[in-house]
Parts: C-alpha cells; structure tokens; sequence
C-alpha cells in the first residue's frame, strides 16, 4: 500500500470537487470532501473494481445511500478510469450523466443504483448482499450511510434484518461528520448510543478516523477477508464536514451547496497548504 499515492490521490479528487461544483454552481459539497479520503481507499485499495469491465461479476458493489454526496462519487470514478475526467465539468447539467443524485441511468459506469431518497440505500444493499449469497459469489457489499439519515426508520429495520441473514459478506460505513442540513445531528435528533445500539443489533462494530488512510484500509480490508459465517460489519467513520478546505470545516452550512467561482481559488489555496 503506498499511503503518500493514496493521499494524493485524495487531494486530486477534492479538487475536482471543488472545480466541477463551482462550475455547477449547485450541488453538496461538505460531505463529498469529508469523504474523500474513504472512497479513494475503496476505489484504490480495498475493493475489487474494473473500470474496463464495470459490470463483470466479480467486481465489489457499494451503494452510496446518501447519493447527494454524488461529486465524490463521480470525482473518484473519473479518477479510477470508468470516464474521462473532464465530464466533471458537466455535473448537474441537463443533458449531463452527472446528475446531483448518483444514477446509473444515461449508461454511466460504475454506479450500482440510484440512490439519494435517503434511507433506502441499506436495504438494497442487504438484497445485494442475499443475492450473492444465493449465488454462491464471493464479492463483498459496501454501503455508505450519513449519520443523519440514521434518523430514518427504515435503516434501522435494515439493520435489525441483516444478522438474520448471516451477512457476512456485507460491510456498511457510517460517515459520522455530525452534521446535517438543518444542523449538528446531536443537536437535531441525537442518535447516540451508536456503537452500543449497533452492537445491540448484532453487527460487528468497528471504529476509524475517517481521514487516516492506512487506518482506513487496514480496517476495511480485514473486515472484507473475514467471512465469520454470521454477523455483517459496520465501521463508523469519524470525518470532518468540508475536510480539506479549513474555512469551512465542521460548518454544516456547507452541507447543500457549492463554493462560488470567486471562493473556489481561496478554498483550492486551502486545500493545497493543508
């Protein structure tokens, strides 16, 4: 594992989020910097992906349930090779495959499902994971949940359904940034005890700083190769909202939308002297 490629890496992705935002001038940009870090360890280390083949069986899925977090997806994506990069530059426009909410619709690679009705993405990855099992296929399910969409009954139905099943072939990932758009998510519908009510539910619990990258990857890849033949895992990840651009770090303001193309040189200053 080459930590300093995967950091860089990292930053590179930022960036385009910061530049195809303020081209889109909408879109969430908190989120998709806080999780950065994550899926360019997904993408670059952990999971099994093929950018020339990216519907070949073998491939790892992942359902990104808060699909609102879509710059991320598409930034990292482009950087993987499933499309040229300079598509990013269309997000959100019409016409564009780059939607504001992750769709594999208009034949863009890579995205499993179309997601962002938040609460919803669990349990398709649960069907996910069933169905591998069903098949006798080895590929390991990922989903990121928000830790404010935990607010929503129906994940917690999911989580309850899971261990039923014996998913072991299922790892969901909270990103656990505090924030949501009406605010602090303590401060709006605290979900508190986490780790405790998750353990209740019977997952396997683990947790990272959502920013170290060789925790990160370390993490995510032994829990992939321990099938244990009962629990599914879940990793909550603590990120910063707006990581990398420390003007608007842990400012949940910036949750649902985009930097100005008059703030974009200052927050890519920010970014480069982090």
């Amino acid at each position: 594992m080459n930590i300093n490629f995967l950091e860089e890496k990292a930053k590179q992705i930022r960036k385009d989020i910061l530049i195809s935002l303020a081209e889109a001038g909408s879109g969430h940009l908190g989120a998709s910097l806080g999780l950065a870090d994550i899926f360019t360890t997904l993408y670059f280390e952990v999971m099994n992906v093929f950018p020339d083949d990216p519907k070949n069986e073998n491939r790892d899925r992942l359902v990104v349930s808060i699909g609102h977090v879509a710059p991320v997806i598409y930034a990292t994506l482009a950087h993987r090779g499933f499309f040229p990069k300079e598509d990013l530059l269309t997000l959100r426009k019409l016409g564009s495959r780059l939607q504001g909410h992750s769709t594999p619709n208009h034949g863009l690679p890579g995205i499993e499902v179309s997601t962002g009705s938040l609460g919803q993405g669990l349990s398709i990855a649960i069907g996910m994971a069933i169905a591998a099992k069903l098949k006798k296929q080895n590929h390991t399910v990922f989903c990121i949940l928000g830790d404010g969409e935990l607010q929503e009954g129906q994940v917690w139905e999911a989580f309850m359904s899971a261990p039923v099943h014996k998913l072991d072939n299922l790892i969901a990932i909270i990103d656990r940034n505090n924030c949501q758009i009406d605010g602090h998510v303590n401060e709006v519908v605290d979900i508190e005890p986490l780790k405790a009510k998750l353990k209740a539910f019977n997952w396997q619990v683990s947790e990272i700083d959502g920013h170290n990258i060789e925790e990160i990857a370390g993490v995510l890849t032994n829990l992939k190769s321990d099938r244990n033949g009962n629990k599914p895992k879940v990793v909550i990840a603590h990120t910063k909202m707006g990581k990398g651009v420390k003007s608007i770090e842990d400012n949940c303001g910036w949750h649902g939308k985009p930097p100005t193309k008059e703030q974009l040189p200052q927050f890519l200053a920010e970014l480069e002297n982090e």
